[in-house]
């Protein structure tokens, strides 16, 4: 399930994880490339997160960190959800998306 609105996205990855988009933005400069910023939920995870996504070019070889939103959580937690960002494709692309979609102009 995938599905787009203006402030947020739900999206049911593979294996049932629910990601609740809260915010997305994007820039683009010379220097740094396309950087994105989006701040999600994890159905049952106790804190938000927000991942820091780059690319030089905007359409692959993307980079990215991932944090705790706003206070510190549950190593297993962001742990599993790291994981699920180098194994998942489409759960990774969710954020690539929803930041691009806000690219400011």
């Amino acid at each position: 399930m995938h599905y787009l609105d203006t402030k947020r996205i739900l999206f049911q990855g593979g294996e049932g994880v629910k990601v609740n988009i809260i915010s997305a933005k994007m820039s683009q400069s010379e220097d740094a490339g396309f950087v994105g910023h989006v701040q999600f939920e994890v159905d049952q995870h106790k804190q938000p997160y927000e991942v820091t996504i780059q690319s030089n070019n905007g359409r692959n070889n993307w980079s990215y960190a991932l944090n705790f939103s706003s206070q510190p959580g549950s190593e297993e937690e962001i742990q599993a959800v790291d994981e699920q960002l180098e194994e998942d494709d489409a759960f990774f692309e969710q954020f690539v998306v929803a930041a691009y979609t806000k690219l400011e102009k």
